[in-house]
């Protein structure tokens, strides 16, 4: 399955989230629920991945915490806040460019509606038009 095809599935996946439950949870509750409904759906999930890193040649095991990696493909973090800032995609970037990943999902489940809470970071990725 492409980045394309892995981030369709989880936008349904997070509208359908948020559509039921609303804003106003926890981070960590939206995280079990797009994990578990992902799963559901055949897709690999792994949930608080370590990602190492390198830094003036050396090595350290646990840079940061992906929310959660699907397929090996796709970095999902999540936040559950009133707005996402310029931060945010950076951090994101950064993630995506130390796992030598093309593409990365911000999803807010803070916002009013969840589709004004995605943002779409790419690190190389083709555009798939």
């Amino acid at each position: 399955m492409t980045e394309n095809e892995i981030s369709r599935f989880v936008v349904d996946a997070a509208i359908a989230i948020h559509r039921e439950l609303g804003p106003g949870l926890l981070e960590s509750v939206y995280e079990i629920l797009l994990a578990d409904e992902l799963a559901r759906k055949g897709l690999k999930v792994e949930r608080q991945v370590p990602v190492p890193f390198e830094f003036r040649g050396r090595r350290f095991d646990e840079g940061f915490r992906a929310d959660i990696v699907v397929d090996d493909k796709v970095i999902l973090e999540l936040k559950s806040i009133e707005s996402l800032h310029d931060a945010h995609k950076k951090q994101l970037l950064t993630y995506l460019r130390a796992t030598g990943k093309k593409l990365g999902l911000l999803l807010n489940f803070g916002e009013a509606t969840m589709k004004s809470g995605i943002v779409r970071i790419v690190n190389g990725l083709p555009d798939p038009s």
